[in-house]
């Protein structure tokens, strides 16, 4: 796995809630996008006060990572690309700005020169061949995403973007032309319930035509797992006609620990359940998040 040093080249606050921190430099070169509109990376960020000291991971050779001997680890984390413009040797990262995380931390104080390392990309939006409609769904940690799969939705594809944010203040400019649409609703977001579920619902709702069709939805985990238990549990969508990816949930600074802190046969059951090549994993998924959900997980 390749890690690139990267150099934050500008700093732009696209909302009260979102900057934008583009990024620079000759360790980007050889960094190639996979073109997918959700295609994420995992950042590594300052150990210390100096923002141009990096522990930059090592490639093992086996497709890990290690911290190189004697020096810290760098704090992790993932963010999706929202643009890469090959032709500048430009990557720009849109981060939510709160009051706590390390890299919102990090990207609220962000000016050019700081350093960051980054992977190669990898994404997840797998549409159909045959698509022909599609839906989007997700809080303001997708948004970077949506906006680039909207961005990159094919001429004839019927797109409907629902966007959950906290308040009308963090809506942000979207492609507008034929085929194309954005609902913006506003709640979640850490400030009141999720309601990705119940949009997703509603967008797709029972006796909908899956022919060419396909659901993409990201954000809160807790909430996206209510979705999968819809859209697979219940409704039992084939695989190839949805996504559901959890991007953050509250207190996942301690989630490890506490993970950890179960008795050590239920950690076991739970491992077990993907032990079983002739279940389908999406289905293994929601049996697993719904025993991770019992557990107060």
């Amino acid at each position: 796995m390749t890690v690139h040093r990267a150099v934050v080249a500008r700093v732009r606050r696209l909302t009260p809630a979102m900057t934008r921190v583009t990024l620079h430099g000759e360790g980007l070169t050889g960094f190639v996008s996979t073109g997918t509109g959700d295609e994420y990376v995992r950042l590594f960020l300052p150990h210390g006060p100096d923002r141009r000291d990096v522990s930059l991971p090592e490639d093992t050779g086996d497709g890990g990572l290690r911290t190189p001997e004697g020096r810290p680890t760098a704090p992790m984390r993932t963010y999706t690309v929202r643009a890469v413009r090959p032709e500048a040797g430009e990557i720009d990262i849109d981060f939510v700005v709160h009051d706590h995380g390390v890299a919102s931390g990090w990207a609220a104080a962000a000016r050019p020169g700081d350093v960051i390392g980054l992977t190669s990309p990898c994404g997840l939006y797998a549409p159909p061949a045959d698509l022909t409609w599609q839906v989007l769904v997700t809080d303001l940690t997708g948004l970077p995403a949506v906006g680039r799969l909207l961005e990159q939705a094919p001429e004839g594809v019927t797109t409907r973007a629902i966007v959950e944010v906290p308040d009308p203040s963090c809506v942000q400019p979207l492609p507008d032309r034929p085929h194309l649409g954005t609902t913006w609703v506003y709640g979640g977001n850490g400030h009141g319930p999720s309601r990705l579920a119940e949009l997703t619902a509603a967008a797709v709702p029972p006796g909908t035509d899956l022919t060419g069709g396909y659901v993409w939805v990201a954000g809160q985990t807790t909430a996206c797992r209510e979705v999968r238990r819809h859209l697979r549990g219940e409704r039992a969508l084939p695989v190839e006609r949805f996504k559901v990816v959890g991007y953050w949930m509250p207190g996942a600074e301690t989630w490890t620990e506490r993970y950890e802190a179960l008795p050590a046969s239920v950690r076991a059951e739970l491992d077990a359940l993907w032990d079983d090549p002739a279940r389908e994993p999406e289905d293994v998924a929601v049996e697993y998040e719904s025993r991770l959900s019992a557990h107060g997980l």
